[in-house]
């Protein structure tokens, strides 16, 4: 690959989806994903495989940090590993039988779409499941790493995940948070991170290595994504102590929605509507929140 491979545009795009994710821990390849297939015309199958080699290098950057602190419930990292590597390999078997179909792309992205509204719907159910694990937490003494695991339940938690990710890259964080929010209402917010990032590091490395046998991975889409993802992060990250995120939240559900729609074959001016409204709603919801603080 040589320097007049990597995409500017891209690498802009990254920073984007960079940012978001640092500032809110939401969205990472349910935005990278669709972005890369929508915007920027690559096909399907490569955006897919692309996303993952490029997440299992960013992962680790974001799981390091939590290590350090002791923020990680190694437990729970490796039972939802017992999980996720067989599922994302089964996932990623599957993935390379499509490619050899005459409807690969279109099938491919169909997936996508469908992936992206339950991850849409899993970040909708986290604002009720993190207000019930906080209405916990308020009565019950919070746990942290030696908390007990809940083995069947963590290990097919992990097995569906891998599953999605080894079919769409799409699907780890969103579903993993608030399913784990369900298990462990009383584990610590900063652990449930922790965790959530650390568990992704082996189910990704190996979905990489799956992807470079099976998928269709584009160097030059990874090396671009990881240009803006890598400082997108970073200054998003350093951002989100100032800033919590919460419209950018809602800002990235719409989003994901009007996607998931274009990708399942809706009409461009549908979707271009339902994100204005949502646009429009979520502005209208910011600023009435920073009146209401300021009174």
């Amino acid at each position: 690959m040589s320097i007049g491979d990597i995409d500017l545009a891209l690498s802009l795009g990254g920073l984007v989806a960079g940012l978001m994710v640092g500032l809110t821990g939401m969205g990472g390849a349910a935005l990278v994903t669709p972005m890369l297939v929508l915007l920027f015309g690559v096909s399907p199958a490569a955006a897919v495989s692309s996303d993952v080699v490029a997440a299992a290098v960013m992962k680790p950057v974001g799981a390091l940090v939590h290590i350090r602190a002791h923020t990680v419930h190694w437990g729970l990292v490796g039972w939802l590993s017992a999980g996720s590597i067989p599922g994302v390999i089964l996932g990623s078997v599957a993935f390379g039988r499509v490619l050899t179909t005459d409807e690969a792309s279109e099938t491919i992205r169909t997936w996508i779409g469908y992936v992206l509204l339950l991850a849409l719907a899993a970040m909708l159910a986290k604002v009720w499941v993190g207000r019930r694990a906080s209405g916990i937490r308020a009565v019950h003494q919070p746990q942290g790493t030696d908390m007990p695991v809940k083995v069947v339940p963590t290990v097919l938690l992990g097995l569906g995940v891998g599953l999605l990710v080894g079919l769409t890259s799409v699907g780890s964080g969103s579903l993993v948070v608030t399913t784990m929010l369900l298990l462990y209402p009383l584990l610590r917010p900063s652990i449930l991170v922790g965790t959530d990032l650390t568990q992704a590091v082996p189910m990704l490395f190996t979905g990489a290595i799956a992807h470079a046998g099976f998928g269709d991975i584009s160097i030059a889409v990874v090396v671009s994504l990881l240009i803006g993802q890598i400082p997108g992060i970073w200054v998003g990250a350093r951002m989100s102590s100032r800033y919590d995120g919460h419209a950018l939240r809602w800002l990235l559900m719409v989003v994901l929605a009007a996607t998931a729609l274009k990708l399942l074959g809706v009409s461009t001016l549908i979707a271009g509507m339902i994100a204005v409204v949502g646009v429009i709603t979520v502005t209208v919801m910011y600023i009435r929140e920073r009146v209401h603080a300021a009174a």
